[in-house]
């Protein structure tokens, strides 16, 4: 016998998503999805430092890219999954959203 345990989330989450992923969001979804604390100014001032230096490795950022893709109703792509920055990262899951590919 298998444990399913349903987590609800309030907020953002709960509607489908629209418009970019903002740092703010990011920084919570870290939070959130992997247990990483981090201040979303200090993300956004260092955008292009590894997410390895945050304390995210790629478990996480794998569980980051589930949310999102929860949130938003379609899948991203699986590069999005290897970006090493938060810069990368929000650059290919915005583009992504913007355009529809």
């Amino acid at each position: 016998m298998t444990d399913q345990t349903t987590v609800q989330t309030a907020g953002p989450a709960a509607a489908q998503a629209t418009g970019p992923v903002s740092v703010a969001e990011l920084a919570a979804l870290m939070r959130q999805t992997a247990g990483v604390a981090v201040d979303p100014d200090d993300l956004a001032a260092r955008a292009a430092t590894p997410f390895d230096t945050f304390g995210l490795d790629s478990l996480g950022l794998l569980g980051i890219v589930g949310e999102l893709e929860k949130r938003h109703g379609r899948d991203l792509p699986d590069n999005a999954e290897q970006c090493k920055t938060p810069r990368a990262f929000l650059d290919c899951v915005n583009n992504t959203l913007a355009t529809g590919a």
